[in-house]
C-alpha cells in the first residue's frame, strides 16, 4: 500500500483501538503522554503522516496491541505473548454438580451479570433428592459440605446485587420431567416435588435470576459460565478450561447472547411451561 493508505489504515485503527478502551479519547491521551489536540491530529482525515515510532509504541503498549496491527502489517490485534498468556488453564476434579470454585468465581464476579448454561438443570434451582441422584455417580457423595455449598449458591442468588441469567433447551426439562435418558432412575415423586421447587424459586428469584428456554434442535451450547468481565468457565466433564483473555470472554459472551435472542420460552413464561410439565407428570 502506499503512504496515504498505510496512514489511512493507522488512523482506522487508532480509532478502533480508543473505541474498545472504553474511554474517552482525552483519557486515552493522557495515558500515552499526549495532549488532545495532538491525538485529535492523529486520528483527522487531513492528516498525511504517522506519529514517531514511540508514540505508535506507547499506543500498542496502552492498548495491548501489536504495533504490526496498528500499521495494517498485521490481521491480529494482539501480540504473541499476549496469545500463549491467553491460553485457557485447565482446571481439574470437576466431576462434582457442586463445585467450590464455582462459588468462588461468583462471589469475585460480585456486581456483574453471570451467564450460565448448565450441564442438567440448573444447580441453584435443584432439590437434595436431585443433587443426590447426580452424586451416586461420583466418589464424592452428597456431605454436609456439599449441602452447605447448595444452600450458600441459592443465598448469593438472593442478594440484590446478584445478576444472572441462565439458558438451556426446553428439551431438557423435558427429558426430567418424564424421567427420560440419565432421569430414568429418578422416582416420579422426586421429579414432581422437583418441578414444584423450580416453579418455586424461580418466581421467587425473578429477575436477579432469569431462565430461558431455548429450542435444542435449533441451537446448542456446550455447559459455560461466563463471570462478568472476569472469566469464562467451560466444562468438559471432570475439568475446566478457564479463560480469563479479554477476546475470549467477549466471544463467549455474544454466543450466551445469541441464546437468549433466539430463546423460545422467556423467563416470565418458564413458570407456566414448568406448570403445564408438572400436570401432565401427575395425571399420567
Amino acid at each position: 500500500m502506499d503512504r496515504r493508505e498505510w496512514v489511512a489504515r493507522f488512523r482506522e485503527r487508532l480509532a478502533e483501538t480508543i473505541a474498545h478502551q472504553g474511554i474517552s479519547r482525552s483519557a486515552f491521551a493522557a495515558r500515552i503522554g499526549l495532549d488532545r489536540s495532538t491525538l485529535s491530529q492523529l486520528l483527522s482525515a487531513d492528516t498525511v503522516r504517522l506519529p514517531r515510532a514511540e508514540t505508535i509504541a506507547a499506543i500498542a503498549r496502552e492498548a495491548q496491541v501489536s504495533t504490526d496491527w496498528l500499521l495494517g502489517l498485521s490481521q491480529e490485534p494482539r501480540p504473541e505473548a499476549e496469545l500463549v498468556a491467553g491460553a485457557p488453564e485447565v482446571e481439574r476434579g470437576g466431576a462434582s454438580p457442586l463445585d467450590a470454585r464455582l462459588s468462588r468465581w461468583k462471589r469475585e464476579a460480585a456486581g456483574a451479570k453471570i451467564r450460565y448454561v448448565p450441564t442438567t438443570l440448573p444447580d441453584l434451582l435443584k432439590t437434595e433428592a436431585t443433587l443426590a441422584y447426580e452424586y451416586q455417580g461420583t466418589d464424592d457423595p452428597l456431605s454436609q459440605s456439599r449441602r452447605s455449598e447448595a444452600a450458600e449458591n441459592l443465598a448469593y442468588m438472593r442478594e440484590p446485587e446478584t445478576d444472572m441469567e441462565a439458558c438451556c433447551s426446553f428439551q431438557l426439562l423435558q427429558s426430567f420431567a418424564f424421567g427420560h435418558g440419565v432421569w430414568a432412575d429418578l422416582p416420579r415423586a422426586q421429579r414432581i416435588e422437583q418441578l414444584d421447587q423450580i416453579e418455586r424459586l424461580l418466581d421467587e428469584l425473578y429477575p436477579t435470576f432469569r431462565l430461558f428456554l431455548f429450542d435444542g434442535l435449533q441451537r446448542y451450547c456446550v455447559p459455560l459460565t461466563v463471570f462478568g468481565p472476569r472469566r469464562a468457565a467451560v466444562y468438559f466433564g471432570e475439568m475446566y478450561f478457564v479463560f480469563t483473555a479479554t477476546e475470549h470472554i467477549r466471544i463467549m459472551t455474544r454466543h450466551f447472547d445469541e441464546l437468549i435472542r433466539a430463546a423460545a420460552v422467556q423467563p416470565t413464561e418458564v413458570g407456566g411451561f414448568v406448570q403445564r410439565l408438572r400436570a401432565e407428570l401427575a395425571a399420567g
